[in-house]
């Protein structure tokens, strides 16, 4: 079979490395736009339920685990990233049978990580909510949505896994596909749970455990299925061989996957440290911040799609030596980011005080003011962040990991200093006037070392 015929068989697939690069990347960001929005109605459902249903305290509990879940799905996030990179890499090259067993590889990985992770996380969940200074009323609470969360932790790595693997082949629609499904199955199941059964906050995270576990397994079905389906050529065939484990492979994706990890954790670690600064403040700011975290957690969305597209968009063309292409790709990202940033700013403006009160109870006079406050400074903010995740994401996907990750470095030591630092001057606000503070730092690390052009030189594959 000739390499045109081979690479068809991907029928949802994208080759980034042709066609005008604006409008390539556009085409591949927006169903993943759509899929991370439709990903964050999973604890968007969570919280509407939890805080309308069972109450405030019980909103709160689950926000304050937020810090805690978001360092667990940073490792799956970041070890996602490695083999992502690795495969388009692969796949703009046209290393077929490589690019097959690069994704065995990481799959397996993945499953023996994933138990290991999961076990962990039961065994240290109350002391980190402990070391958060989680406030008693709520703890009890907070360490059930834990334990259920750590179970479903299996599932979280391999539907992250097999999300990037797809996007990796320029795939963006069938993760949306899977997503829409079990985004509707959770939301089937929290009102089930939870009115049903008044299972409180213990039936919110049973219902994302299965939900993303029937997620998780069809969407290993459909790949598994492609992947079968594909064909390689003779000489491809001969070279390579048959193996569907590959040590040298794994060693690449770890090159990645590693410092992705620890950038993903320090953001995680970030969000710690800050949520130490505002759990002191009682219950009802805790909630008002969770809930403004819920809005602010899909406000993000579009500027992360569009810097794992500029990711894919990079790696590919990497892979097919194209590197002035990446530029251009890159500069067509700009326009993309303020765009975003004012449609969602003009929304929040409008609709903030009505997405809050999805979250929160009538009367729930100081969290609504506290989420106010948070949206209103950071919606204003959004295109740093937007600047700061498509520059490093060329980094990333060219594979200059290490610069990628001092700039996470920066943006954590910016954050985590400002919020400390303000905290006795503004209080809980500090945490919020952190944030842009330190995405802009982060970006400005990112630029300069774009700017230097050495990330052109750089090749993994």
């Amino acid at each position: 079979m000739d390499l045109t015929r081979t690479i068809s068989i991907f029928s949802m697939e994208q080759d980034m490395t042709r066609g005008k690069p604006a409008k390539t990347l556009l085409v591949f960001a927006v169903p993943m736009i759509l899929g991370n929005l439709f990903q964050q109605l999973y604890s968007l459902v969570d919280s509407v339920i939890v805080g309308h249903f069972v109450g405030e305290d019980a909103l709160a509990a689950v926000g304050s685990t937020f810090a805690v879940t978001m360092l667990f799905i940073a490792v799956a996030i970041g070890a996602s990233m490695g083999a992502s990179v690795i495969i388009s890499q692969l796949f703009g090259a046209k290393r077929i049978r490589e690019m097959k067993r690069a994704v065995s590889t990481a799959l397996i990985t993945f499953l023996v990580l994933s138990f290991l992770w999961g076990g962990l996380g039961l065994i240290v969940k109350n002391g980190l909510l402990q070391l958060l200074r989680t406030p008693e009323n709520i703890f009890s609470d907070a360490s059930t949505y834990l334990g259920i969360y750590f179970l479903s932790i299996p599932f979280l790595f391999m539907y992250n896994a097999l999300s990037s693997i797809f996007n990796a082949l320029g795939d963006s629609r069938t993760p949306l596909r899977f997503l829409i499904f079990s985004s509707l199955t959770n939301i089937g199941l929290d009102l089930w749970l939870v009115l049903q059964f008044h299972m409180g906050v213990a039936g919110v995270a049973l219902a994302t455990l299965i939900a993303q576990g029937i997620a998780a397994l069809l969407s290993l079905a459909v790949l598994m299925y492609r992947l079968l389906k594909m064909e390689v050529n003779e000489d491809e065939e001969t070279a390579v061989g048959n193996r569907w484990y590959s040590i040298e492979l794994l060693v690449l994706m770890t090159r990645v996957a590693v410092p992705s990890i620890i950038q993903q954790s320090i953001v995680s670690v970030s969000m710690l440290l800050v949520q130490a600064v505002i759990n002191p403040y009682g219950s009802s700011v805790v909630a008002g911040y969770a809930a403004a975290q819920k809005i602010d957690s899909v406000a993000i969305m579009p500027m992360q799609a569009v810097g794992n597209a500029m990711s894919t968009f990079t790696a590919q063309n990497i892979g097919a030596m194209k590197q002035e292409r990446v530029r251009e790709g890159y500069r067509a990202s700009y326009p993309m980011i303020f765009a975003i940033n004012l449609i969602v700013f003009v929304i929040i403006r409008l609709f903030g005080s009505m997405f809050l009160g999805f979250f929160l109870e009538s009367g729930a006079g100081k969290a609504m003011e506290t989420g106010l406050e948070y949206l209103t400074v950071v919606s204003l903010t959004y295109f740093l962040l937007g600047l700061l995740m498509v520059t490093g994401s060329v980094l990333r996907g060219s594979g200059d990991i290490v610069w990628f990750l001092v700039a996470s470095v920066i943006n954590l030591i910016a954050r985590v200093v400002c919020a400390y630092g303000l905290n006795d001057l503004l209080g809980p606000a500090a945490v919020w006037y952190s944030i842009p503070v330190g995405w802009f730092a982060g970006y400005a690390v990112n630029y300069l070392r774009y700017r230097q052009g050495k990330w052109m030189k750089k090749k993994l594959i």
